[in-house]
């Protein structure tokens, strides 16, 4: 786990002085979606599904950083979509960094040449570039031929700048533990990007390719073998030790969705960004009128397969930060 010292430090805090307060729910990191509309029609990718008015719509900057400043949340994640296709979002960066919010921008990287002279390099700011296998296999997943190249280019300039640059990898049952090994090779080793972020895909019920999403018995024996023989003890994880320890079934935890809430052209989405069930106008109202309990495996049949880190994640960093055992592995991990 890789998370700057400086940063995992004002995220400790935060959630020590949100528990103090004794608040049951709280943010930790806004999935900010400030437009829908893609340069890319990835079949696995439910977002793009929406009435051409829906995708012309770009979210103003003043509504996306009141809603970070509403929520508290000291992380911002900025998706879509595309974000980089939004006509102000460097504005929308500047406007969180400036606010001290740590910022990845989730892009599939095809925009940066063109864009990346709105953004300056800050400790507060990170790119988080779509990688979803090697050539073959990213362009397969992204519909689209040479888009790894270009990716992989992108990533290059931006570390050639000096921007912090992360990456973003979902898996499907077309992935063995073998290639899960080699994209994560490639990343941590060829490429030496700053973290990486792993998830299942989950199954959007819009997305093209109904046939390629993962069970949670497939999910686990999936990670249980890549991550066999020391492996995940040298990938530079944006991940918490006990959040690889639910992929590979050592551990199971229910879904804090609260925690990563979803923003969008719509408001505040019911119950993450992976689900629809309406939306609410406020964070509070999010949280006060949602029904949480009848959401997770075993309670909606939509959640039966999910492991998404949306969901997972933040029950991991509780779980590490309430255990002094936990809280010493995750910084040996580093």
């Amino acid at each position: 786990m890789t998370i700057p010292v400086r940063q995992s430090l004002r995220v400790g805090g935060y959630i020590l002085r949100n528990k103090l307060r004794r608040r049951s729910k709280f943010p930790l990191l806004v999935e900010l979606e400030p437009l829908f509309a893609c340069n890319l029609g990835c079949a696995g990718c439910g977002k793009i599904q929406h009435p051409a008015d829906v995708l012309r719509q770009r979210m103003p900057v003043d509504q996306a950083v009141a809603a970070i400043e509403e929520s508290g949340a000291p992380m911002v994640s900025i998706a879509g979509g595309e974000p980089l296709m939004h006509p102000q979002i460097g504005d929308i960066v500047r406007e969180l960094v400036a606010r001290k919010k740590y910022v990845y921008l989730c892009t599939n990287a095809l925009l940066i040449p063109k864009k990346i002279d709105q953004f300056e390099p800050s400790r507060y700011f990170a790119w988080t570039v779509h990688i979803d296998g090697l050539r073959e296999r990213h362009d397969a997943s992204v519909c689209k031929e040479g888009v790894f190249d270009e990716a992989v280019a992108a990533v290059r300039e931006c570390r050639r700048r000096g921007f912090r640059v992360t990456t973003n990898t979902t898996f499907f049952s077309t992935d063995s533990p073998q290639t899960v090994v080699d994209v994560l090779n490639y990343l941590n080793d060829d490429l030496a990007v700053d973290q990486m972020m792993i998830s299942p895909a989950y199954a959007y019920e819009k997305a093209p390719d109904q046939e390629h999403f993962l069970g949670v018995r497939e999910i686990r024996e999936l990670f249980r073998k890549a991550f066999a023989g020391g492996n995940r003890g040298r990938w530079r994880f944006n991940h918490s030790p006990l959040f690889l320890d639910f992929l590979e079934g050592k551990i199971d935890f229910p879904c804090t969705a609260w925690a990563i809430p979803s923003y969008s052209l719509y408001g505040w989405q019911r119950p993450c960004y992976l689900m629809a069930d309406g939306y609410a106008r406020t964070y509070r109202e999010l949280v006060e009128e949602t029904d949480w309990d009848s959401y997770g495996r075993g309670r909606d049949a939509r959640c039966a397969n999910c492991m998404a880190h949306c969901g997972y994640e933040p029950t991991a960093m509780f779980a590490t930060l309430g255990s002094l055992k936990e809280t010493l592995r995750a910084v040996r991990s580093r």
